[in-house]
């Protein structure tokens, strides 16, 4: 595991790390990329996210829907499939690790890549509408009808030259679809439940892995029809808990998006990653869960909205612009809200230090005062439970990359450990020997959180009795499980682009054994594998979506000067009237 560790976090490096200097910092490539390709859309476009927000919000409502269109799904079930995937952990737990590494400015950049992916998403969908493949209608329930996305917009789009930058494309994002939209919700759901109930995670692995494997075995139509009633749900509950939080603490609204906007630009204080002035620290981290939270730029998405019932792409790229708004700019605001208005952002509490594994981690500070990673050569020498060497680049124990003040051998923290603590790369790894002889698989200290249980602790404190806790719960298990479903989808339909329909099956095993092995691993790696996929695959679909965005432009100016939704309407409001004269 410590291996496969240190290859993720090299790889994370030339994905998320390695980019253009800008004075003592650099800016990530892939933020360049993402950020470049918004920005550039959305004025090619002449600000399309702002100008036809109101028509997605129409179309998706079905009264311009028409049964007798081509495609799998209407335009809502379309919308659900994608939220379900979008609205989920990156919400609940992407936050949290957003807010732990970059402090809370990093919320603000999270608002800008949503805003700008709006633009992005309308684009990517509006091409994956256009270029979609339809199959035959008798292909069967397991397969769909359709299949569309980037793989197919860069192949028919940009012509057979482009077909090997379209297959590497399906690769990374079937991949993909294997870590951050399956094992990542796993580990989440493991993480939560061990922490509150102390239930092994290989149980809450197995337990989630069989209610995906039910539903996903019956393709789209099934998957769209669960989904569009999880996704409904899952959004009420949670937003309904965070609202009443934000109501309950309404004087540090206000002073919230101050700290929100503050920390944004001037960078003060951080829990995890962030030093004083660390500004891009703080916009990396916002940018990278930002796009983990919403996906515009992906390419993961128009594959779901690519099966709506529709011959007008715009129709469905206009349906689209919501997820940014709905997933970010509401519900991953709401959670950072709650994060930093109930102050547990920053906060340490008592906490079991796992020598073996689960998130410990081992951090040094450098001259100019910021943490970072370390792989501790020799043992940790602890007296009265503190380190006894603070120096600079000295290895000190950590739990979610923060350093702990000082450790206990009980619960209850009254008797400080003396002695050494060797590190988990050692043979005799993840073990405390205290100077009287005894031997300690576990310590205990007030440690700070991350993920899914800081949003937790927000709830927690924020709402009275235990309801935080039972909100939080009842959403992860919900937004992870709806997610996997969708993102099961997606890699099927680049296993079918890849290798045709006898593929999905295989893949679709493959992805649930997968999702029971993400409960395995700790948090930090499989967060990191994710980034990793994340990162490299959104980079030929943003070449794509520049090339291609002269078409969409073209579409677009077509569609809303012949303004076809006012037949559908009519037909919509005839079939209408035909089935009432029925009952």
């Amino acid at each position: 595991m410590e291996s496969l560790e240190r290859i993720v976090q090299a790889l994370n490096y030339w994905v998320w790390e390695f980019g253009v200097p800008a004075g003592k910092e650099v800016i990530p490539v892939a933020v360049i990329a993402l950020l470049g390709t918004g920005v550039f859309l959305t004025l090619r476009l002449r600000f399309i996210q702002l100008r036809r927000l109101g028509h997605g919000f129409a179309v998706t409502s079905g009264k311009y829907d028409d049964p007798d269109e081509p495609g799998d799904v209407p335009h809502f079930q379309a919308l659900t499939t994608a939220l379900s995937a979008t609205v989920g952990i990156g919400n609940i737990a992407g936050v949290a690790i957003a807010i732990h590494w970059g402090g809370p400015g990093a919320l603000f950049w999270m608002w800008v890549t949503a805003l700008l992916g709006m633009a992005v998403k309308y684009t990517e969908v509006t091409l994956a509408q256009h270029y979609r493949h339809v199959e035959d209608p008798d292909a069967g329930r397991l397969q769909g009808t359709v299949s569309g996305g980037p793989m197919y917009y860069i192949e028919r789009g940009l012509g057979p030259a482009f077909k090997p930058l379209a297959v590497f494309f399906a690769l990374m994002l079937g991949f993909t679809a294997f870590l951050t939209g399956n094992a990542v919700q796993a580990n989440t759901v493991a993480d939560s439940m061990q922490t509150t109930f102390g239930i092994p995670v290989w149980v809450s692995g197995s337990a989630t892995a069989a209610i995906v494997a039910l539903v996903v075995l019956g393709g789209i139509r099934r998957i769209g029809k669960v989904t569009s009633v999880l996704a409904p749900l899952m959004a009420a509950i949670y937003v309904a808990g965070a609202g009443t939080i934000i109501v309950l603490h309404f004087d540090w609204f206000l002073p919230s998006f101050a700290i929100i906007f503050r920390e944004a630009f001037n960078p003060t204080a951080g829990v995890a990653g962030t030093g004083v002035g660390a500004i891009l620290v703080t916009m990396m981290w916002g940018v990278r869960r930002g796009l983990f939270s919403n996906e515009a730029g992906q390419g993961s998405a128009p594959i779901a909205h690519a099966a709506a019932k529709t011959d007008e792409p715009v129709s469905e790229g206009a349906v689209a612009l919501l997820e940014p708004f709905i997933d970010t700019l509401v519900i991953c605001t709401m959670t950072g809200l709650v994060i930093i208005m109930t102050q547990v952002w920053d906060d340490r509490h008592p906490t079991e230090i796992t020598l073996t594994g689960g998130d410990l981690s081992y951090v040094a500070y450098q001259d100019e005062g910021n943490r970072r990673s370390v792989t501790p050569e020799n043992e940790i020498r602890i007296a009265d439970g503190r380190h006894v060497d603070t120096g600079t680049d000295a290895p000190l124990i950590a739990w979610h990359e923060v350093e702990i003040d000082r450790l206990y051998v009980d619960a209850q923290q009254t008797v400080p450990f003396t002695g050494v603590v060797r590190p988990r790369r050692d043979r005799t790894a993840g073990v405390a020997l205290a100077d009287d002889g005894t031997t300690y698989s576990s310590l205990y200290g007030d440690a700070v959180e991350s993920g899914a249980p800081l949003t937790m602790l927000g709830f927690e404190r924020g709402l009275p009795g235990q309801w935080g806790d039972f909100i939080v719960l009842i959403s992860v298990l919900l937004f992870a499980v709806s997610t996997a479903i969708s993102w099961s989808y997606y890699g099927d339909r680049c296993a079918n682009y890849l290798f045709g329909p006898k593929a999905i099956l295989p893949y679709k095993v493959l992805f649930v054994g997968m999702h029971f092995f993400g409960a395995l691993v700790s948090l930090n790696v499989i967060w990191l594998m994710g980034d990793v996929a994340l990162g490299i695959v959104i980079l030929p679909n943003l070449l794509a979506l520049v090339l291609l965005s002269g078409k969409v432009k073209q579409l677009t100016d077509s569609y809303f000067e012949r303004r076809p939704w006012q037949e559908n309407y009519e037909v919509h409001q005839r079939l209408k009237e035909q089935k009432r004269a029925r009952h």
